[in-house]
């Protein structure tokens, strides 16, 4: 009952409406001859997207996923069960993003670092090409289970690299070769550096909605592993003053080497999780 009085507290302020992210959102046509929009969200759904924050604007992310629907009306479809996580970005340029989170699951802090390379442009690259890097703490490791636990042990590493086209006004997609690292794994066999492929899109249903999807493919899962590869598919909403993401996905945590190596949903089950993100732009 906290977390949700805290979410109805929380969302008032959110969804207050702001003229100039709303410009952004309304904008399809080039600015300077380079290509806006690609993504509306910072994410496509669990994946990062292209879209960068601008210089010296703040965002504030809530992203929610709830439990299991597949849990019924004993969790009330997952609510009993819910994992947040509160991200702050900050743009240094329009280039340049750092962001610090926490997440509830497994008490996650995590800094980020995203830089923007290459910019889709008529009649220059085809392409945007993005690099996210993160290094997390995982606080919620006790000594009392791990006797020879130290502080590097807490720590995981990933990077992104984040390739999007927009095709044309209602379609973007996004390729996104990445690598992370655990310091500390769960299974035995699982190596601790990990790689994969994620591959994701958004074609835009109307002047506010679009539909989201993404997947990563995991490349070196180990053979014992009871672990998924994340699929989501979700609806953004287009509204002064943020975006708001709506999707059900079979991955709850929500950091790249979380939901990337530790998916426990399974579609084929219904096994999976409702969720949401929010952003407000200051």
């Amino acid at each position: 009952m906290k977390k949700l009085s805290m979410l109805f507290f929380l969302l008032p302020f959110l969804v207050l409406a702001q003229e100039d992210l709303l410009a952004e959102i309304d904008t399809d046509t080039t600015i300077n001859d380079y290509e806006r929009a690609a993504f509306k969200g910072l994410k496509i759904v669990n994946f990062e997207s292209t879209k960068m924050v601008s210089k010296r604007q703040l965002y504030f992310v809530v992203s929610h996923r709830f439990g299991s629907i597949k849990t019924g009306i004993d969790d009330f479809f997952g609510l009993d069960q819910a994992v947040t996580r509160l991200n702050f970005i900050y743009g240094i340029s329009d280039g340049i993003n750092i962001g610090v989170s926490r997440s509830s699951f497994q008490k996650i802090y995590e800094a980020s670092l995203k830089l923007r390379l290459i910019q889709q442009k008529e009649g220059g690259s085809p392409f945007t090409v993005v690099l996210f890097n993160s290094i997390l703490i995982n606080t919620a490791l006790e000594k009392e289970n791990l006797p020879g636990l130290t502080f590097e042990n807490r720590l995981g590493y990933s990077t992104q690299a984040l390739v999007s086209k927009k095709l044309n006004k209602n379609l973007s997609l996004q390729v996104a070769p990445t690598y992370f690292h655990d310091n500390l794994v769960q299974l035995d066999e699982q190596e601790n550096s990990q790689f994969a492929i994620g591959i994701g899109g958004r074609h835009k249903l109307t002047k506010r909605w679009s539909l989201n999807i993404d997947y990563g493919l995991h490349l070196n899962r180990a053979s014992d592993s009871p672990f998924k590869n994340p699929l989501s598919i979700g609806f953004d909403l287009e509204t002064g003053g943020h975006v708001f993401q709506l999707h059900f996905t079979n991955a709850q945590p929500m950091n790249v080497n979380t939901f990337l190596g530790q998916a426990t949903g399974d579609w084929g089950d219904g096994d999976v999780f409702f969720g949401f993100n929010l952003s407000r732009v200051f």
